[in-house]
């Protein structure tokens, strides 16, 4: 006999569903979301779920918020292949795959301790997206796609 199907996560009625996060980066994703403890929101994270796409992802569900560009932007950077749904009265109204962005400026802390960006200099960071990674744009160190990019969010 075939068990139930039962929801391992309730649905919300308002809010924000991230789904399709690399396996280990929710987490990552709530940090750059600024959620923290002591948080009013109510937020669901699922961890190393099995995915009916095969393989293995992590999902966010954010209750009674909806995430900005910016926001959005970021999780690309950590999650390239997550979806965010926006959910109205319990129904997806709409849900769009992320996109990696160019160029991003102000949000990627530069790893090299001797560019601009990490001196006394007023100087917002700014990365261009290249074939191995993100490049400074002023020193030309490159975080590649294989270190932790959530690091320097």
């Amino acid at each position: 006999m075939k068990p139930e199907k039962t929801l391992m996560i309730s649905p919300i009625q308002h809010g924000t569903v991230i789904d399709h996060i690399t396996p280990g980066e929710g987490l990552t994703v709530i940090r750059i979301l600024g959620i923290s403890r002591g948080t009013s929101e109510t937020v669901t994270v699922a961890c190393n779920v099995e995915s009916s796409h095969g393989g293995r992802k992590d999902l966010v569900k954010i209750a009674n918020r909806e995430l900005v560009k910016d926001e959005v932007d970021k999780i690309a950077l950590v999650a390239p292949d997550a979806t965010i749904s926006i959910i109205r009265d319990y129904q997806v109204v709409d849900k769009k795959p992320v996109a990696v962005p160019q160029e991003i400026a102000g949000v990627i802390t530069c790893p090299n301790p001797n560019c601009i960006t990490n001196t006394k200099e007023p100087v917002p960071t700014r990365f261009v997206l290249h074939s191995r990674g993100y490049r400074c744009s002023y020193c030309d160190t490159v975080i590649s796609r294989e270190r932790d990019i959530g690091d320097y969010i």
